[in-house]
């Protein structure tokens, strides 16, 4: 991290970061620390979740946006994560929180069930290599975990500019009882509630097609 990252983590982490027990590797969360929303944000209010938030100008744009709705930042770049509360203090969002972990352990360990209104997974590592496709996050388990975490009625919104991975979700979302589209057609709209970044920017500048899509969680049984 530059000088600025470390002197944000070191100032800024005790009130934006969630410190959670680890398991074996540096990013893990050891099963049954979860922690409670009440008690974190301080007050009962909706909560959406940003899966691989990177630098944080989605769930900043967001957080400052709707003052009335919790957020939480899930990523394992601590580069990124320090550049996010960098932001987010200028801003002043104090309704925003952020954990440096993998995304599926928060879903299934950090997070209590039927906790989240939205989850945002947006322009995900594509791993576009065909030998490395199977480390893709929406893919086969995805829907499941996802659907564990969010209420019924919540939405997963999913965004990315590149068009195999775009189908690969549309396939496990597809397949997935726990999920009914919110969209007509083959794609959805795009998502105004997220802040047009310079990454989006440069994957339309070169061609690519940005593709969004979003299921609700139907109610359970």
């Amino acid at each position: 991290m530059s000088e600025a990252q470390e002197r944000a983590w070191t100032d800024l982490a005790p009130l934006y970061v969630i410190e959670v027990p680890r398991d074996s590797a540096a990013t893990s969360i050891l099963p049954g620390s979860s922690i409670d929303p009440v008690a974190v944000w301080g007050r009962e209010a909706p909560l959406v979740a940003e899966i691989g938030s990177g630098q944080g100008h989605a769930i900043v744009h967001a957080a400052t946006s709707r003052p009335d709705t919790d957020f939480l930042a899930i990523e394992v770049f601590r580069a990124g994560l320090a550049r996010t509360m960098l932001d987010a203090d200028r801003a002043g969002a104090r309704n925003l929180r952020l954990v440096e972990a993998n995304a599926p352990e928060v879903l299934q360990h950090l997070l209590p069930a039927a906790s989240v209104d939205e989850l945002w997974v947006f322009f995900p590592d594509p791993w576009h290599k065909k030998k490395h496709t199977k480390r893709r996050l929406v893919a086969d388990g995805f829907a499941q975990i996802a659907a564990a975490a969010l209420r019924d009625g919540g939405v997963l919104r999913l965004a990315t500019d590149w068009e195999d991975y775009a189908r690969q979700m549309r396939d496990v979302m597809a397949a997935a009882s726990e999920f009914e589209p919110t969209f007509e057609g083959e794609w959805a709209p795009r998502f105004e509630g997220r802040v047009l970044t310079a990454f989006e920017r440069k994957g339309a500048r070169v061609g690519r097609d940005i593709r969004d899509l979003s299921y609700r969680r139907v109610s359970r049984p």
